[in-house]
């Protein structure tokens, strides 16, 4: 399967590979489901040989056993091909410890490689009409389906790996920018084997820069190169992380600072650093010359309408971003009916609270900057700030129990943006635990300017990117022991960003904003994901600038303006992804209140909530999979 490696394809979740695979969650009796210790215990890459027949060498599929072995025989083939998504699953051990000393190649050769598998896997599902499998593995067939021919559809039509991402590299793209994060938080170090594999992948870091280079490059000639001021910032950290003795840079400390935690011995800062001048830090200086050459033959312009085929491209991003088949014009007027219906609630809120003069933005500004809000821009001020962040999640899991069966037991922390990146990382994103346990699941937030996060609006940010947000739906599908792999590591921006707005709306619920202010700071998100459908498709289907949507968003928000360029300037270099929060938002709140309607004193808060059990999926699937659910619900009356 083509998992082209790639930092996270959201502000909130960062995705260790780009996983567009989503399958249904639900228990099927007597279904065939290997999960990772079978998976390893069976020799897990000898079990690959199966996936390389020709679908002639199989039976006609007969029922949900044949088409579970199907789908655990992709998911095998795919960790096999990707050592960055084998690392991030926690499955870089026992037959496939190997991995863990890789990094994939970014080559033409391995996309066509990646592009071919993809279409082999079509193939053979194609061999299943329905008949014979059970409601559920015909969802499940369903959905990855859609998943595959998403995956196909950009390379074979436009010669990208994606229209949401169509830059290689950019401010929040590329090998420089990806690695040394991948190195740092997925690529565990317990013992020395970990530590060796860490500088065998150190030493690929320098061939993986060349390549890369040689890809942007021709694809420049093509047309798709970042825009001017994308590639600056993009030079800008490039020599920030060139900067650094190499003793001293982050990707080496990494390694020396872990290793001695564990009292692992060995010189690993003379290896690793040996490694960085002379392998590292000349590919670096390569690509570095590589975008100083091109930035002045990029074309006029921020969004990707400038490049060929803009359009086109967009259509398609918008349509995998939100899965559904609206138009740029559609949600760009959705977005603007939203932004006036948040900003009046908001505007009762804010005069309530003594804040009545001037427009709402110019109000939520005022209150942005005062001294009850902010935290010390100093590292006491982060420290405390992060301190108030895990107090707001335990306070959360205690109320769980009120709309949930069942909660996440897997851990999570929470960290600040590696400095390296924060200039142009996104203000905040979610990293999945991996699934043996290894690794925890890690919710960061950019620090970069602590006044970028007013007090009243942390909560609302802690449960969306942790319970019962992200890390809850994620968690408990990865905890399933009912499930095929492939369906714990499902992915569905405008399903998984859609639930974590809905998160933010089902906190208020339960009552976890305990101040007026705080019930402003939960729709000031809000208000900031309604305005980015107005920006995405203002940027992009509009020809608006940066500037503009950036004026646009700092007026309607109150947001900062250097956060809020951060934002406008990743709008700019990840096509229709920004929308994927309200649509996604929307079709959830729509589907409970169906729900609700529907099924009257027998709707149970709770057992709606079970539908994350059955994964990730497309918006138009889910509202589908409500109605069934209410027809089985009135049909046991």
């Amino acid at each position: 399967m083509w998992f082209p490696w790639s930092r996270r394809d959201s502000d909130d979740v960062h995705w260790q590979s780009r996983v567009l695979f989503a399958y249904d969650a639900r228990h099927i009796t007597g279904e065939f489901v290997m999960d990772r210790r079978q998976f390893l215990a069976s020799g897990g890459v000898a079990a690959l040989a199966t996936t390389l027949l020709p679908s002639a060498a199989f039976s006609k599929p007969t029922g949900d056993t044949t088409l579970n072995a199907d789908f655990e025989r992709i998911f095998q083939q795919s960790v096999a091909r990707s050592p960055e998504l084998a690392t991030s699953l926690g499955l870089d051990k026992g037959p496939l410890a190997a991995l863990k000393s890789q990094l994939s190649p970014r080559t033409p050769e391995k996309r066509a490689s990646d592009v071919a598998e993809t279409k082999a896997a079509i193939a053979s599902l194609a061999r299943y009409d329905g008949a014979g499998l059970s409601p559920a593995a015909k969802l499940n067939l369903e959905v990855v389906r859609y998943s595959l021919e998403t995956q196909i559809a950009a390379p074979e039509k436009f010669g990208m790996d994606s229209p949401i991402r169509p830059y290689r590299i950019c401010q929040q793209g590329g090998a420089y920018f990806q690695v040394p994060d991948f190195l740092n938080t997925a690529h565990t170090i317990a013992a020395t084997p970990d530590a060796e594999a860490y500088l065998a992948r150190l030493d690929q870091f320098g061939t993986v820069l060349d390549q890369e280079s040689a890809m942007q490059q021709a694809e420049a000639a093509r047309g798709l190169l970042a825009p001017g001021w994308s590639l600056d910032l993009t030079l800008g950290q490039m020599r920030k992380l060139r900067g650094q003795p190499a003793a001293t840079s982050s990707i080496v400390q990494s390694l020396v600072k872990r290793a001695a935690a564990k009292g692992l011995t060995g010189d690993w800062q003379t290896r690793a650093a040996k490694i960085v001048d002379e392998k590292v830090y000349p590919a670096l200086d390569r690509q570095i010359a590589l975008i100083e050459r091109l930035k002045p033959t990029t074309k006029p312009g921020d969004g990707i309408w400038r490049v060929p085929n803009g359009d086109a491209i967009y259509a398609m991003a918008l349509n995998q971003a939100t899965t559904t088949t609206m138009s740029p014009d559609e949600v760009h007027r959705i977005g603007l009916a939203q932004v006036a219906e948040i900003t009046a609630q908001l505007d009762t809120i804010l005069k309530s609270q003594g804040y009545a003069t001037g427009t709402v933005g110019e109000r939520l500004a005022k209150l942005n900057v005062m001294p009850d809000q902010l935290y010390a821009n100093t590292a006491e001020g982060r420290t405390e700030l992060i301190a108030g962040l895990n107090e707001g999640i335990k306070a959360m899991y205690t109320k769980l129990p009120k709309a949930f069966a069942r909660v996440p037991t897997q851990p999570l922390e929470i960290r600040a943006v590696p400095v390296e990146i924060q200039d142009g990382a996104a203000n905040g994103y979610y990293n999945r635990a991996s699934l043996d346990g290894s690794r925890p699941a890690i919710y960061f937030v950019n620090l970069k300017d602590v006044g970028d996060w007013p007090k009243y609006t942390l909560p609302s940010l802690t449960y969306h990117e942790g319970v019962p947000g992200h890390h809850l739906q994620i968690s408990l599908a990865q905890e399933s022991k009912d499930i095929p792999t492939l369906r714990k590591i499902g992915f569905f921006s405008a399903y998984s960003e859609g639930w974590a707005l809905y998160a933010e709306q089902l906190a208020d619920e339960l009552g976890a904003y305990a101040t007026p202010l705080e019930r402003a700071g939960y729709l000031q998100s809000f208000l900031f994901r309604a305005t980015r459908l107005v920006v995405d498709t203002g940027i992009h289907a509009k020809q608006w600038s940066r500037e503009k949507a950036t004026d646009y968003m700092v007026a309607t928000t109150g947001f900062a303006r250097p956060r809020t360029l951060r934002e406008v300037e990743r709008y700019c270099t990840q096509a229709g992804q920004a929308c994927s929060y309200k649509v996604g938002h929307m079709a959830w709140t729509r589907a409970r209140a169906k729900a609700k309607a529907a099924l009257g004193c027998r709707f149970d808060l709770k057992q709606f909530h079970d539908i994350l059990l059955e994964g990730a999926m497309p918006l138009t699937i889910l509202e589908r999979r409500v109605d069934e659910r209410i027809a089985a619900i009135r049909g046991r009356a």
